[in-house]
C-alpha cells in the first residue's frame, strides 16, 4: 500500500467526525448586567400594575414618567452601571437610542418578526468609545398583556389616558403595539475598572 492510499482513510474519518463549536466562556460583566436587567422590569410592572388598579391607566403614566427613571438611577448608583430605557418608537424623548441602541433594537425587531422569543433577547459588548473601551448591554422589553393599555392600539385607549398623553408627550410614537411586539429594551454601559 502507497503512502497516499494509507492518509486517505484517516483523512476520511477526520471529515466524518462531528464539529463541535468552541464554547466561549461569559465575561463575568455580562452576567452582572443580565442580572441587573432581569430584576428591574419585574419590579417595575408591579409597581405599575399598582398604580394602574388603585387610580387608572391615565394617573399610571405618572410611574413610566416619573418612577421608573428614579428606580433606575437608584440601580445605576449602587451598581455602577448607566441604566435607562432606549426605543425605536419613543415616548419620553430621553429615550432615543444612541447608534449603538438603534442597531441593536433593530435586530431585536428582525428576530421577533421572525419568532424569536424577545424575553430572551439580549446583546453585549465591548465597543470602543472616545477612545475608551466600554461594556455595553441591552435586554429586549417585549409588550406583555398590562403594556397594552398605555401601548396598544389607539383607538382602545381610555380616553383620559389618550388626553393624558397628548399632554405629557405631544411627540408620542409608542402607541400600536401588540403583545410580544419588542416595545424597547434596558441598556446598559460601563467602563471596565
Amino acid at each position: 500500500m502507497s503512502r497516499m492510499t494509507r492518509a486517505v482513510p484517516a483523512v476520511a474519518i477526520l471529515l466524518a467526525l462531528p464539529v463541535f463549536p468552541a464554547i466561549a466562556e461569559e465575561a463575568p460583566w455580562v452576567a452582572d448586567a443580565r442580572n441587573i436587567a432581569t430584576s428591574m422590569p419585574p419590579k417595575m410592572m408591579e409597581v405599575l400594575k399598582e398604580e394602574t388598579k388603585k387610580a387608572g391607566p391615565a394617573n399610571a403614566t405618572v410611574v413610566c414618567r416619573e418612577k421608573a427613571p428614579v428606580m433606575s438611577k437608584a440601580v445605576s448608583e449602587q451598581s455602577g452601571w448607566d441604566i435607562r430605557r432606549v426605543s425605536l418608537r419613543q415616548r419620553n424623548p430621553k429615550a432615543v437610542p444612541d447608534a449603538w441602541e438603534r442597531a441593536v433594537l433593530e435586530d431585536f425587531d428582525r428576530r421577533a418578526a421572525a419568532g424569536e422569543d424577545g424575553a430572551k433577547m439580549e446583546k453585549s459588548e465591548l465597543v470602543v468609545d472616545g477612545g475608551k473601551t466600554v461594556q455595553r448591554y441591552m435586554k429586549a422589553l417585549p409588550t406583555q398583556a398590562l403594556c397594552m393599555t398605555c401601548h396598544g392600539a389607539p383607538d382602545t385607549l381610555d380616553a383620559d389616558l389618550t388626553e393624558q398623553l397628548r399632554k405629557l408627550y405631544p411627540d408620542d410614537k409608542a402607541v400600536g403595539y401588540r403583545p410580544g411586539d419588542i416595545r424597547g429594551a434596558i441598556t446598559m454601559k460601563k467602563s471596565p475598572q
